[in-house]
């Protein structure tokens, strides 16, 4: 017999839902058997109807939805339990403390509370951060590595696409103490949705199609010192990967590759994939694979797929891991449902299998 308590769903609000982002929430949480999107907030002077913004939507999205609203915090925490944040970087924080005052939780999927040291934020992202007593409280949220912090969390921040994929991939090494910290280096590439909906001139279809070429400031990236934040925590010291992005001319994916040195010479490949199978075997969105994954087999999913290998060149071994996802869904909107599901207690794996 199903009690009326099982019947209750988590009521969830988007704050900026017109990017890419904001779409596959709203795709998700249509799929969710135990959410129900209640609340559409836009910032924009003339507020649309999301299914002029995304015509995929019609049929799906019941009109009374779809029709965004202003961001009114008092009528948000009414009709809502949890609020997405899909702002840009540098906006997030200017509305976090009112939905929290309301008593929301909130998922925010921007880079503002990611980082834990408020002057390496502000130094990253070039403008002081305004919140910093919520700063400090943020959970970090990648459930197969800090699930623990989730369940009852406030303020959930949702980690970047490709710190992630480099998360996922590295941790089985360094809690197993098999690589060294000193020389990380990855390699990673990425679908053009990774920047944005708004238009940019290199991401115009003649500039990126048929082409592929790095990006960013070599060495000093923004995902750069996010990724070390979390690889330190793991690792219990402070590591500082060379992390080098690179545009793919598709429109979704992730794929890294991540070279690293072995802790000790006897190490075999025998013992870096038991690493693996021991971090992820009950894992749910981590699949691990005998051959390099390719992105093909991640889009559209909640999936990291990961295999790990030992190569040999002369004397020389080198770790090397390969990491594929979506970076819209286990990168972004994917992961901020299982956060919620993590963080309201429901199976994990809610809406998005």
């Amino acid at each position: 017999m199903t009690s009326d308590q099982d019947n209750i769903k988590t009521r969830a609000a988007i704050i900026g839902c017109t990017g890419y982002t904001g779409y596959h929430l709203v795709d998700l949480l249509l799929r969710h058997p135990a959410a129900e999107l209640t609340y559409l907030a836009s910032h924009r002077d003339v507020l649309p109807d999301l299914r002029d913004e995304f015509p995929a939507l019609l049929g799906r999205l019941d009109a009374d939805v779809a029709q965004t609203r202003p961001i009114d915090f008092d009528a948000i925490a009414e009709e809502a339990d949890v609020a997405f944040l899909g702002l840009p970087h540098k906006a997030a924080m200017a509305y976090v403390p009112q939905l929290l005052d309301a008593g929301l939780r909130v998922i925010d999927l921007s880079a503002d509370y990611r980082l834990t040291d408020q002057a390496l934020y502000e130094k990253v992202y070039d403008v002081e951060h305004d919140d910093p007593a919520n700063l400090s409280d943020a959970v970090y949220g990648i459930p197969e590595l800090f699930r623990k912090d989730l369940p009852g969390a406030t303020l959930v921040a949702n980690p970047g696409c490709y710190p992630t994929a480099a998360a996922l991939a590295i941790a089985p090494l360094l809690s197993h103490s098999l690589v060294k910290t000193d020389r990380i280096v990855i390699n990673a590439a990425s679908g053009i949705t990774g920047a944005g909906k708004s238009p940019k001139a290199n991401l115009h279809f003649p500039e990126a199609n048929q082409g592929y070429h790095a990006y960013g400031a070599i060495g000093g990236h923004r995902h750069q010192p996010e990724i070390g934040q979390t690889l330190s925590r793991i690792a219990g010291h402070a590591v500082e990967p060379l992390f080098v992005p690179h545009l793919l001319p598709v429109d979704r994916g992730i794929l890294e590759t991540i070279y690293l040195e072995p802790s000790d010479p006897d190490v075999t490949e025998e013992d870096l994939i038991d690493a693996f199978v021991d971090a992820y075997s009950d894992e749910p969105f981590v699949r691990l694979r005998e051959s390099p994954p390719n992105i093909k087999h991640v889009v559209g999913t909640n999936f990291c797929d990961l295999s790990v290998r030992l190569a040999t060149v002369g004397e020389t071994k080198t770790v090397v891991v390969f990491a594929a996802e979506d970076n819209m869904i286990k990168g972004a909107s994917g992961q901020a449902i299982q956060n919620m599901n993590a963080v309201f207690e429901l199976d994990e794996t809610l809406g998005l299998l």
